[in-house]
């Protein structure tokens, strides 16, 4: 039997890539989708099965992992939670509605996930977690703090679930953390930005226009989507799998004072594991 893996926000940019790369590769794919008809009829390929998923929604994923454990005789191999997306406001600004948005598909949404995932990855005997998160989930940037304290709570999330899921169920975990992308996904922070009335006329506006004319210049040269989805085919057949990877040299660059000293987050967790549980 094929291996399997399930991909949450797999309709575009790094999910889409993945999903297709794994279906090449020979993997059984289940790609998570909230319009599912539009990508059965652009992407149907072998091996890859289009499933509706909303983060957001736990009866949603309840249905979609009931159709994958049926489909997998209830075993999973790995699982990428990749839904979730930016947001680009200060904290002055933004309304509480908002930023629950951001904190139910961030945080909320691969929390969801992973309790519906987890039955068919125990079951598998050996199996892999790996979630999209970001530069920002070690970073904090100016008017990202919405979106950076999301990813922050992620890194937290996954990273305590690495110090016993390991040991516990064989379940290794691994936190993806690109910088820009070449995706739609800075296209769809910049869109809900002017969909909400633009860069605000305020005390803040000009160091917003500053950061964005610099977040421009910065990257000129985005990371491809393809790229990304080559690290994560790359983390499936490592022995000893790291609790981090950033995706680009200009990712580790500019996360370098937060990681040179535990560049995989491997040290860090398994001093955790040692000091809690005497593994």
């Amino acid at each position: 039997m094929n291996k399997t893996i399930a991909i949450t926000g797999a309709s575009t940019g790094i999910g889409l890539a993945t999903a297709l790369l794994f279906a090449h590769k020979g993997w059984s794919v289940f790609a998570g989708t909230r319009n599912l008809e539009r990508e059965r009829q652009l992407h149907n390929v072998e091996g890859l099965e289009w499933l509706e998923m909303e983060v957001t929604d736990p009866a949603s994923l309840q249905k979609a992992f009931g159709q994958i454990n049926d489909r997998t005789a209830g075993k999973l191999d790995a699982l990428f939670c990749n839904a979730g997306f930016g947001f680009l406001r200060t904290l002055g600004q933004a309304s509480m509605d908002e930023i629950r948005n951001v904190f139910e598909t961030n945080v909320f949404g691969v929390i969801h996930t992973i309790k519906e995932a987890l039955p068919m990855l125990r079951e598998a005997g050996k199996s892999h977690i790996m979630a999209t998160s970001s530069v920002g989930g070690l970073v904090g940037q100016p008017f990202n703090e919405i979106y950076c304290s999301s990813k922050f709570a992620l890194e937290g999330l996954l990273e305590s679930l690495a110090t016993y899921y390991k040991p516990l169920f064989n379940i290794d975990i691994t936190l993806v953390e690109p910088g820009a992308i070449a995706t739609n996904f800075n296209d769809t922070v910049f869109k809900q930005l002017g969909s909400t009335g633009g860069i605000l006329n305020d005390e803040y506006k000009a160091l917003i226009d500053r950061y964005v004319e610099q977040f421009s210049k910065r990257n000129a040269v985005p990371q491809t989507a393809e790229s990304v989805a080559e690290v994560v085919f790359s983390l499936v057949s490592l022995e000893e799998k790291p609790l981090r990877i950033r995706t680009s040299e200009a990712a580790d660059k500019f996360t370098a004072y937060k990681t040179e000293k535990d560049p995989t987050g491997l040290n860090g967790m398994l001093n955790v594991r040692k000091l809690h549980l005497g593994l």
